[in-house]
């Protein structure tokens, strides 16, 4: 019978095959470790030198923005970094590994992996500006607002930094080359949607706020601090003033009259202070 015979020359072809695989197995294992010791020690020397250079500090400012701190995660260069060249160090030695065992298909996929790795470093970095600029404009809106008196300064704040977060995070998301176009559209009809109820609704709650704080444009060119004043049936001293209002003293009354009634009637001077404008 030659079914053994067969059987035989079967097992002896692929102890064959194995024993021409073993130098090649032997050197992956090899290339593999000496890319693990290398990858493990330059990850640690450069977070040494991280350390040292106290880089963490400096990214202190991305995690003092609100949105970092919300999300209650610490961004720490000196371990990220390290982290990132490991891991690609790692591959690099993965793909010799796989070359030396003539597994073409997996280094060709490994390749692409790391020929990709630019593109992603550089989505994420743009994603960590976005947070910064998008944290810089929102404290810029949130003072203006804050100074000029108009209501609401913190929602204003907040919707300048999430449609500056939302703008940049497409961009970083499309610069990792994952396709945006459907996401960027939906976004775009909720943000215009949101605005247009925004503006109907700030419009309206705020009307009277806004007529104050247009008045006082006026007021303050024609009254000053310490011009005693009558003003339909009330008369007394000009105490205060700010964006909403005016405040008159007599004996131990205070009289607020908000700026828009103000400015709508009629004001008699009767006594005038030079001292000084609001």
């Amino acid at each position: 019978m030659e079914s053994p015979k067969i059987m035989l020359d079967i097992v002896l072809n692929v102890l064959e095959q194995f024993a021409r695989a073993i130098p090649n197995i032997f050197g992956a294992i090899v290339v593999a470790l000496i890319g693990w010791i290398i990858a493990k020690l330059v990850a640690k020397g450069l977070r040494k030198m991280l350390e040292t250079l106290k880089v963490d500090e400096l990214a202190g400012q991305l995690n003092q923005t609100e949105f970092v701190e919300k999300a209650k995660i610490q961004v720490l260069p000196s371990k990220v970094l390290p982290l990132i060249i490991y891991y690609v160090l790692l591959l690099v030695f993965l793909m010799a590994a796989a070359e030396v065992l003539g597994m073409a298909i997996v280094s060709k996929m490994m390749g692409d992996l790391i020929a990709y790795i630019p593109s992603l470093l550089t989505a994420m970095l743009l994603f960590v500006v976005g947070i910064l600029l998008a944290d810089f404009i929102k404290k810029i809106a949130l003072t203006t607002c804050t100074s000029l008196g108009i209501p609401s300064a913190n929602l204003i704040a907040n919707f300048v930094f999430y449609l500056v977060f939302l703008t940049l995070t497409i961009s970083a998301l499309q610069q990792a080359g994952i396709a945006t176009d459907l996401i960027r559209e939906n976004i775009i009809v909720v943000i215009g949607g949101l605005m247009l109820a925004f503006a109907i609704g700030y419009g309206l709650a705020s009307k009277d706020t806004m007529s104050n704080f247009l008045a006082s444009f006026y007021v303050r060119k024609k009254i000053r601090i310490g011009d005693y004043i009558r003003f339909n049936n009330s008369e007394g001293k000009v105490v205060a003033m700010d964006t909403s209002s005016i405040t008159l003293q007599k004996d131990d009354r205070k009289i607020i009259i908000p700026l828009r009634i103000f400015a709508s009637g009629e004001v008699e001077v009767m006594h005038s202070d030079n001292s000084a404008l609001i």
